[in-house]
């Protein structure tokens, strides 16, 4: 394998590793039956907050411990709005992706232009020199390797584990979990804050690893590809890292057309990737047997305890 063809694979893993983890976090959100559409604020605001810190302490996993907590903090308003207060949820997670715009561009105005080291490669002895495998498989940055670790382990909770299956059963029937003595609200506040930590993790990685810089809007609309890979994924984690990699790739080719000077306007071709969700999305939507037998029945649907 020649050495561009490993530095684009390459690419399209630092590509694919910030929707992996968002959509690993509403996932389980989901699952749960809570739609948060906050996750593009989400990310913005671990992003701009992960990135401060490791500026002001000097320690990259700070960084990465301050965004993770921002994205929680961002979740539990939406979750004290939405399921306390019964907002609507898409409503809701709509005003939290407007809400975390605003207020990631405010409070990254002084970061403009700053630049940090990116987070360092881990090196295995021996492996990390092997050819081809070795770079692409065993000289990643810690999060990459994370990303994967997570979507097991949220995998293995959810159908392995007494906790995931009372999550799922309050997914898809509220009320009969309710009525076995389940406490649906603090469980939907735990699924949504796991959300909320995932996608400021995912931030974390844009401004920590990705792009080691701040900018306004350094997220590029992957909030909403991370939502769209959830439904992509018919709300299964193997389908999950399937579509993470191949959205990745897809926005890193766009970016690699760009550098090849194709004659194509660069607008359209930097639409490339918001046009493939779009039409998955479509060809998704035909199978609506898969989507019934997948989605969470409460998903969305505010919940009241009458008794």
């Amino acid at each position: 394998m020649s050495p561009e063809m490993i530095n684009i694979l390459l690419s399209i893993m630092t590509a694919s590793t910030p929707l992996l983890l968002a959509a690993t976090g509403e996932l389980v959100a989901e699952k749960s039956g809570v739609l948060n559409l906050g996750l593009e604020g989400m990310m913005l605001v671990g992003a701009v907050i992960g990135f401060a810190t490791a500026v002001h302490t000097g320690s990259a996993s700070l960084g990465v411990l301050a965004a993770v907590l921002a994205g929680i903090a961002m979740s539990l308003v939406f979750a004290f709005l939405s399921l306390t207060l019964m907002a609507n949820q898409v409503a809701t997670g709509l005003a939290l992706t407007i809400f975390g715009t605003g207020l990631s561009a405010l409070m990254g105005a002084g970061y403009v232009g700053t630049a940090l080291q990116p987070l360092p490669k881990l090196t295995i002895p021996a492996l990390s020199d092997l050819p081809v495998l070795g770079p692409l498989l065993f000289h990643q940055d810690a999060l990459i390797y994370g990303s994967f670790i997570l979507l097991i382990a949220v995998a293995w909770f959810l159908y392995r584990s007494h906790a995931g299956l009372v999550l799922r059963a309050v997914g898809d029937s509220h009320d009969a979990a309710h009525a076995i003595g389940y406490p649906v609200i603090a469980i939907r506040y735990a699924a949504t804050a796991f959300g909320g930590g995932m996608a400021g993790l995912a931030g974390a990685y844009m401004s920590l690893a990705y792009s080691p810089s701040w900018s306004e809007n350094m997220t590029a609309g992957r909030g909403w590809i991370a939502l769209a890979l959830v439904v992509f994924a018919t709300w299964r984690p193997g389908w999950l890292l399937l579509g993470a990699y191949l959205f990745g790739g897809i926005m890193y080719m766009s970016l690699y057309i760009q550098g090849l000077g194709v004659n194509l306007p660069s607008q359209f071709i930097s639409s490339l990737p918001y046009l493939a969700t779009i039409v998955v999305l479509v060809m998704i939507s035909r199978d609506r047997l898969r989507i019934r037998l997948n989605a969470p029945a409460c998903l969305g649907r505010p919940f009241f305890a009458a008794g």
